[in-house]
């Protein structure tokens, strides 16, 4: 700030945006330090901002920032973050016309009247704590608005023309009545929204919105999009702005179009953001020189527009069976940021030179134009390097494809050699037919063509977190923290069960974990352990503090790949832009101390894609499997609670619960430290991984449950005593009968079925 000067237009701006409170004309001068007919000229450039509407005047002849809110205002309380505080929003917060909102936290009234929390309606007062931070002091509750429950809407008989809705959500275990005048146009069979019209313990309600029949297999997903408020249509700026894109031009852009890039997706891809190339490094022998080159998305979507705002709000694409919720409009996603053979496309390139061991000796960023060779697909190129190139691929064995598996197999013996945790779980994959319903669930096939663009993509996500760390920028981290203590103690107890030891202490190395892995690989425990093992994990999150990432044993580790899918990886292509001086399109400033607000709201956003895409999924299963209810099947335990078994059926993956009630006429206590069922009259077990022949009894196709029955037990693992100095949990202060008893089989079932998420 230069003193004794008057500032320019924007200085002022600036200066009034940045103020954590209304500052007034005197503080401005004396900041600047103004005098004589320096206050006059201040004055009317004030003037001129006030009526241009840049800032904001009120009574006190103080300015502000006209975005920043009213000292008194209506919030809702949204969430509790991770250090429990109460966060708000303002009542009538539109992001899509506002952008983020702004950070507003709860400050504790101390012993006075009730403690606010998440849905609640408030008057606060506000101070404001930073640019976008403020801080809110309850003046009194307002109650809470109208809950909107997403459910299942029949007109059952003998109920005189009465609607029932019954939630899709299955923790929620009330049904609603609707009266006639509150269907709003709604039809037996659709799925709808709802609010509540009585008190807590009414048990009716009004239908506000029509999602879809139940009886289109397109509802399946829109129930998971609903349920979850997955953002769908985007904002007329955002798609007009999409629409104006054009092609980028070379400018000072590294000209690849002559080096043979290729793209390698699956079959169905739609969009193609990253193309690979590798050659041997002559100066270090069994080195090799790598180009990962990805769309430059930050060329098109630029800071702070309509554009940004929308990808910001949905944070990631999700997916679906039958459809994707694209994070950018398709006239970026389809066409200008996707690397489609032939054209040209501008790139953000990450080029790596790693030695024979696998190490990343060093890198440069630049932007860049390329022009693929070809689009290939994972199988066709497995194929190829098998032996049976096709005629688009055998020209380009020798320079293109051999080259990158050289390359592969050097990372691969790099990321085994730094013990990498290597989990062996295989993914479901279902097959649409011509109505939208599920033809068929099988295992999607994982070759070495997958795991080469694996370790290419996670060589260029270190570079990157390398790269802005060495140029002193901030980084959002992908960070994979430690597994939790307790969830640690937990797996070391019951892998001792099944005479697998761990080893003790708290700091634990994903090699260790391998170890486990590999003693038990081409058991009937194998799956067992694996999936065990991965529930012990902690969650992956967006963070500007470098955890490091447990999983992958990496240092460092930043998503840069896919900008076209998830925000997290636009904010590191910002963040590389600026930090080597590519041009446009960069982090700008502001953006620099938003980064711990950037990794909240981007895992949040995960959070809720994984959750829409599980309970979408979830439901496709469930409408598949109602055609086969009677029938039996075999399947294996994953999951025992005081309540029953979860299991999943062989081949499909199919999951659902033998409810407790259903294993006899006896009770059975939960012992949680072994993972047992245990009757307590004869004695019989059921556990963790043991294989059953069980008969579907239930599939709804609305909450995606399924229920179970055992009818014959086929396998049970063998499980050895507890560790010594260890105690089953379920045996901690036991004696007598258990306290809950156990329906006898035959007995009335709750037809809203639960399982594990």
């Amino acid at each position: 700030m230069a003193k004794g000067r008057v500032p320019t237009r924007d200085e002022l701006l600036a200066f009034i945006r940045d103020s954590a409170t209304p500052i007034g004309k005197r503080e401005i001068a004396r900041a600047y330090g103004l005098k004589g007919d320096q206050r006059i000229e201040l004055k009317e450039l004030l003037r001129d901002l006030r009526d241009s509407g840049d800032i904001a005047a009120d009574r006190a002849k103080t300015f502000k920032d006209p975005k920043a809110l009213t000292d008194i205002t209506v919030l809702e309380i949204v969430r509790v973050d991770d250090d429990g505080h109460l966060l708000a929003i303002p009542r009538r917060h539109d992001d899509e016309k506002d952008g983020p909102p702004p950070r507003i936290e709860i400050v504790p009234q101390g012993s006075r009247g009730p403690a606010p929390a998440v849905g609640d309606r408030v008057l606060a007062s506000l101070k404001r704590r930073g640019k976008n931070a403020y801080e809110a002091r309850v003046i009194r509750r307002l109650g809470s608005g109208p809950k909107k429950i997403l459910g299942l809407f029949e007109e059952p008989d003998g109920r005189h023309g009465l609607g029932l809705v019954t939630p899709t959500d299955k923790k929620l275990r009330r049904v609603f009545d609707v009266r006639p005048a509150d269907k709003n146009g709604a039809l037996p069979g659709d799925i709808v929204w709802i609010e509540e019209t009585g008190g807590s313990l009414s048990r009716r309600a009004r239908v506000v919105e029509r999602i879809g029949a139940m009886s289109d297999p397109r509802t399946v997903s829109l129930i998971s999009i609903a349920a979850n408020d997955i953002p769908v249509d985007f904002p007329d700026g955002a798609l007009e702005e999409a629409e104006k894109a054009k092609a980028a031009p070379l400018g000072e852009r590294l000209d690849l179009r002559k080096l043979p890039l290729v793209t390698i997706d699956g079959e169905d891809a739609r969009d193609f953001d990253d193309a690979v190339f590798a050659e041997p490094d002559p100066a270090h022998p069994g080195g090799w020189r790598i180009l990962v080159a990805i769309a430059d998305v930050a060329w098109y979507v630029r800071p702070d527009r309509a554009l940004d705002r929308a990808a910001y709000r949905r944070g990631t694409s999700v997916y679906f069976p039958d459809r994707v919720v694209p994070m950018l409009p398709e006239a970026l996603s389809n066409h200008w940021c996707s690397l489609v053979p032939r054209e040209d496309r501008p790139v953000l390139v990450a080029e790596m030179w790693i030695d024979a061991a696998g190490h990343l000796k060093r890198h440069k960023f630049h932007r860049a134009m390329m022009r693929s060779v070809a689009r290939l697909t994972y199988t066709r190129v497995q194929r190829a390097i098998d032996g049976a190139p096709d005629e688009e691929i055998a020209p380009l064995m020798d320079a293109v494809v051999r080259p990158l598996y050289g390359a592969f197999r050097v990372l691969l013996a790099a990321r085994e050699t730094r013990g990498a945790l290597d989990l062996d779980l295989p993914e479901r994959q279902v097959t649409l037919g011509k109505d939208g319903r599920i033809a068929e669930i099988g295992i999607r096939e994982r070759l070495d063509s997958h795991k080469l663009i694996e370790e290419f993509m996670v060589l260029a996500n270190v570079a990157a977190a390398q790269a802005l760390e060495q140029r002193h920028l901030p980084c959002l981290y992908r960070v994979h923290d430690q597994p939790d203590l307790a969830k640690l103690e937990a797996l070391r107890e019951f892998l001792g069960t099944l005479g697998v030891s761990l080893p003790a202490g708290p700091r634990l190395r994903p090699g260790d974990l391998n170890r486990v892995l590999q003693q038990v690989a081409g058991k009937p425990i194998n799956r067992l352990v694996n999936e065990t093992m991965l529930r012990s994990q902690s969650q992956a999150v967006y963070s500007p503090d470098n955890l490091g990432h447990f999983g992958l044993a990496l240092a460092r580790y930043a998503h840069f790949t896919s900008p076209i899918r998830r925000y997290p990886d636009l904010v590191v292509h910002r963040a590389l832009i600026s930090a080597y001086g590519l041009g446009e399109g960069g982090l700008p400033e502001a953006d620099k101390g938003r980064f711990a607000e950037f990794g909240e709201h981007l895992s949040m956003c995960e959070r809720r894609a994984v959750a829409a895409e599980r309970g979408a999924m979830d439901r496709y299963v469930a409408a598949f499997m109602a055609a086969h209810v009677g029938a039996t099947f075999s399947g294996r335990v994953t999951s025992v609670t005081r309540f029953g078994l979860f299991a999943a059926l062989d081949g499909s993956g199919a999951d659902g619960l033998i409810p407790v009630r259903s294993l006899g006429q006896e009770f059975f206590r939960h012992d949680e430290g072994r993972q047992l069922l245990i009757g307590e009259r004869t004695g019989e077990t059921y556990g963790l991984g043991d294989r059953l022949r069980l008969k579907l009894v239930e599939a709804d196709t609305a909450t995606g449950g399924l229920l179970f029955e055992v009818v014959d037990v086929l396998e049970r693992v063998e499980r050895h005593a507890l560790p010594r100095g260890s105690r089953s949990r379920g045996d901690a202060g036991h004696h007598g009968p258990p306290r809950r008893p156990v329906a006898h089989r035959g007995g009335p079932r709750d037809k809203r079925s639960r399982r594990r998420t």
